[in-house]
C-alpha cells in the first residue's frame, strides 16, 4: 500500500471486514496516504515494525501490568519521544499517521493508535475507550486494568484525573457513568481520527476538504448512514450536486430515521432540480 489507489482499495476491503479484523495501524496509515500521496507510507511502516519490535524487548515475558504500561512508556515517550501536541493542537497534521511518525507529536487518539498497535503486536489486551473530547487507552494484564492517557506521555488516569478531564470536555456538571469506561472498536477509532481533520477543515472554512475527508470515512464505514447525509450536505454546499445526489439517495435507502429521511428527500429534489 504505497499509492493513493492502493489506499483507497485496502479502506475499502475494510469496510467489508468485520470490527476486529482491521489492522488500527495499518487501516490509519492507508488514511494517511490519501491526504499525503506523495510521502514515502514504507518508512512509517517499517517505524511501526520497529515500536512493536522494541516494546516487546523491553517488556520480555513480564506478565505484570505495571511492567507492559512501563514498556510502552520507556519505547514510545523516552526513546521515541512521542508527545501530544499542546502548542499546536488543532494542526491537521496531528491526525494524520505519517505525519504524527515524522514530527514525533499528534492528537490523544493518533498517538493512541500508536499504543494500541505496539501493544496488540505483543498479543496483549488493549482497547480504546468511549472517553469524549481526549482519546484514553485500557490495558488489561493478570486481572488488572489500567487507563492510560497517550496524549500526556502514557502517564495512568485514576478517577479524579478523569472526572477533571470529563468536566473539560463536558462541562462542570459532567460526571462520570459507566459509558464513559466502555471500550470503542477499531472503526470508530478510525472515525473519531478522521473526525479531528473534518472538523478542522471546516472550521477553517475549507467544505470541499471536509467533504473529501468524509468520502474517505465511508470507504472503512460504508454502512454509516449519518456519514452518507453528512457527505450529502457537505458536497451540497461545495457545489458537487451529482455527488451531494448520490449520497443523500445512498442516506435514505440505509436510514430508518423517517424524519430525517423525509427531510433528506425534500432536499434532494431541490438538488434535482438544480442538476436539470
Amino acid at each position: 500500500m504505497t499509492t493513493r489507489q492502493q489506499a483507497q482499495d485496502l479502506l475499502r476491503r475494510i469496510g467489508t471486514q468485520p470490527d476486529e479484523a482491521i489492522d488500527l495501524a495499518e487501516a490509519a496509515l492507508a488514511l494517511a496516504v490519501l491526504e499525503r500521496p506523495d510521502a514515502d507510507a514504507e518508512v512509517c511502516r517499517r517505524h511501526l515494525a520497529e515500536l512493536a519490535e522494541a516494546v516487546g524487548a523491553e517488556a520480555g515475558d513480564a506478565p505484570a501490568l505495571e511492567a507492559r504500561t512501563g514498556a510502552l512508556r520507556t519505547v514510545l515517550v523516552e526513546r521515541y519521544g512521542y508527545r501530544g501536541d499542546q502548542l499546536t493542537y488543532d494542526d491537521i497534521r496531528n491526525a494524520n499517521l505519517i505525519s504524527v511518525v515524522e514530527r514525533r507529536k499528534g492528537l490523544p487518539v493518533a498517538i493512541g493508535i500508536l499504543f494500541i498497535h505496539a501493544a496488540r503486536a505483543q498479543g496483549w489486551e488493549v482497547e480504546g475507550l468511549n472517553f469524549p473530547g481526549h482519546f484514553l487507552i485500557r490495558l488489561e494484564a493478570m486481572g488488572e486494568r489500567a487507563i492510560i492517557d497517550p496524549f500526556d506521555e502514557g502517564r495512568p488516569r485514576g478517577p479524579h484525573e478523569l472526572r477533571d478531564l470529563l468536566k473539560v470536555a463536558a462541562g462542570l456538571d459532567a460526571e462520570l457513568t459507566p459509558e464513559h469506561y466502555q471500550p470503542v472498536g477499531n472503526r470508530d477509532i478510525l472515525l473519531r481520527l478522521q473526525n479531528n481533520l473534518k472538523l478542522r477543515f471546516m472550521k477553517g472554512e475549507r467544505v470541499d476538504k471536509a467533504a473529501e475527508i468524509v468520502d474517505g470515512m465511508l470507504l472503512f464505514a460504508p454502512d454509516e448512514p449519518t456519514l452518507w447525509r453528512e457527505a450529502g450536505l457537505l458536497h451540497a454546499h461545495a457545489g458537487n450536486l451529482d455527488a451531494a445526489v448520490t449520497a443523500l439517495e445512498t442516506f435514505i435507502a440505509l436510514s430508518q430515521n423517517e424524519t430525517l429521511k423525509h427531510q433528506t428527500a425534500l432536499l434532494l429534489q431541490q438538488l434535482r432540480s438544480k442538476l436539470n
